[in-house]
């Protein structure tokens, strides 16, 4: 394993950061960012941005127009994209975004490339995946109760899915359900088709994903054979081509935002005097400041170890269960330790910080919650003990 970056991905890591600090972060405080994140005309202003620069969906193949980036280039340019909230959207690197591209790039058919995955590519159009269910299915999916069955040409869904990033304004939706014999099978549609029925939008901590939370209504949808994803009964397989490396990115993205409170909580503590020195020379102060920068080493370090593993073809759920939990509570402790620095600034919009902190906490819950993957690794550490 070695983690020396090659000239090329130094001067990309380089260009990303300068286009954020540059074209992104001055967009932060745009009115047109609402509860349930950047509208569509902001959010296309922004792409329009990263296409100039030539680094809209650096992560797609080639083929389809991005720049085929190895899951370890993903790490750096992706932490770099972090660093402003409005990053992500306008690299169009964000969930669920990213995921769907990545698993669409690996399963879906020429056909359903040109079709839905090319123009997400591209920017033109946003997409959801429906998973999560409000009767329990969402870190365990086999509770997942929407149906799928056959009539004639198509197949007929039924169901309610919740919490479903992206939904306002996606155009086009991966949507799981279950099959008569109890397998999973993943489906493509068009947000448009009779039957697809945004219910509501959920009010959330985080106002950061275009397209906020929602709660989707499937009522008789009627889906033709063609537009399923992979093979019938794969879903569950498929869900774990996707949510690995999908994981993994949330991780990535974070870092920049703790990135980014940390230098604005050591800028404050650099200026801010306080009973007759500077704020950081405190030891209080300068122990939090010092336990950020080795939370992001340690944090920095289990990506790319994770990133590393997927780049060699392995499955990485492990490692990438690992990365989750020691990610997200690593963040988590760098961006509260930069709130309490900040003192009473921390608590409100005078800085980037108080935004960070409340987008940041879903973190530790979405893509599975540490709790969820702690019994995972314990499962298989009991597993791998019994057959020594």
């Amino acid at each position: 394993m070695n983690f020396t970056m090659p000239e090329e991905l130094l001067a990309l890591q380089a260009k990303v950061r300068r286009f954020i600090a540059e074209e992104i972060v001055p967009m932060e405080r745009d009115p047109r960012q609402t509860s349930h994140g950047p509208n569509a005309e902001l959010r296309q202003e922004l792409v329009e941005k990263a296409r100039a620069h030539g680094l809209l969906t650096p992560h797609a193949s080639r083929e389809m127009g991005g720049l085929g980036l190895s899951h370890m280039a993903k790490a750096v340019v992706f932490e770099e994209a972090g660093y402003s909230t409005l990053g992500p959207t306008a690299m169009n690197i964000h969930a669920p975004d990213e995921g769907n591209i990545h698993l669409m790039e690996v399963v879906a058919t020429p056909a359903q490339k040109e079709r839905w995955l090319r123009p997400l590519v591209q920017g033109h159009i946003r997409s959801c995946f429906a998973m999560t269910e409000p009767d329990g299915a969402g870190s365990d999916p086999s509770l997942m109760t929407t149906t799928a069955v056959r009539d004639g040409d198509d197949y007929v869904i039924n169901g309610t899915k919740w919490l479903i990033t992206g939904l306002d304004g996606a155009s086009f939706a991966i949507i799981m359900a279950r099959m008569e014999d109890g397998s999973a099978t993943m489906f493509l549609t068009d947000t448009d088709r009779p039957g697809f029925i945004v219910e509501r939008m959920m009010d959330s901590l985080d106002t950061c994903f275009t397209g906020g939370h929602g709660v989707l209504r499937l009522e008789n949808l009627r889906v033709p054979a063609s537009d399923v994803l992979g093979e019938l009964g794969k879903g569950f397989r498929y869900a774990q081509i996707r949510l690995a490396p999908a994981r993994l990115t949330h991780c990535m993205r974070w870092l920049g935002q703790a990135r980014r409170a940390h230098d604005v909580a050591c800028d404050y503590a650099r200026k801010r005097e306080a009973f007759g020195k500077r704020l950081g020379e405190h030891q209080g102060v300068g122990f939090m400041l010092a336990d950020n920068e080795m939370d992001m080493h340690i944090t920095r370090l289990t990506i790319r170890d994770c990133a590393w593993v997927l780049d060699q073809g392995s499955r990485g759920n492990t490692e990438s269960s690992m990365a989750k939990v020691i990610s997200s509570e690593a963040i988590w402790r760098v961006i509260d330790r930069s709130v309490q620095v900040l003192g009473g600034q921390g608590v409100t919009a005078e800085t980037i910080v108080e935004r960070i902190f409340r987008d940041a906490r879903a973190f530790r819950i979405y893509d599975g919650p540490s709790e969820v993957h702690r019994m995972s690794l314990a499962k298989k550490i009991f597993g791998r003990v019994a057959s020594e």
